[in-house]
């Protein structure tokens, strides 16, 4: 994966949810245009549901200000796991391809808490 040019990062959309799970930040981000599809591969079926991944729909500037100060992020699609490597919030051996579309959890570990 190459960086995203910046001319391209204005038009990039994606839906995003933010909740709260055992006392951390979790945000799941899905490119756009994949909400609403299902992934097959095998016996394997992934629904990407309006319901779970769109709370709102973001753009770029603000995945990347989410994806800093999560606690745990689960992502799914080209761009948003693209921008996560940019970001080096993970490296390219993290990521899972499930029917060609790549999927990456985060889980940012923090003493003190």
């Amino acid at each position: 994966m190459t960086e995203i040019e910046n001319a391209d990062k204005e038009s990039i959309k994606y839906a995003m949810r933010r909740t709260m799970y055992q006392g951390s930040t979790m945000v799941n981000i899905c490119d756009l245009d994949l909400v609403g599809t299902t992934l097959e591969q095998g016996e394997l079926a992934i629904n990407l549901t309006k319901e779970y991944f769109q709370q709102e729909v973001i753009e770029y500037f603000q995945a990347e200000n989410l994806l800093q100060k999560c606690d745990i992020a689960n992502l799914v699609g080209e761009n948003i796991v693209k921008q996560a490597i940019d970001l080096k919030l993970a490296k390219q051996v993290s990521i899972k391809r499930i029917a060609n579309v790549p999927f990456l959890m985060i889980f940012k570990f923090q003493h003190g808490r």
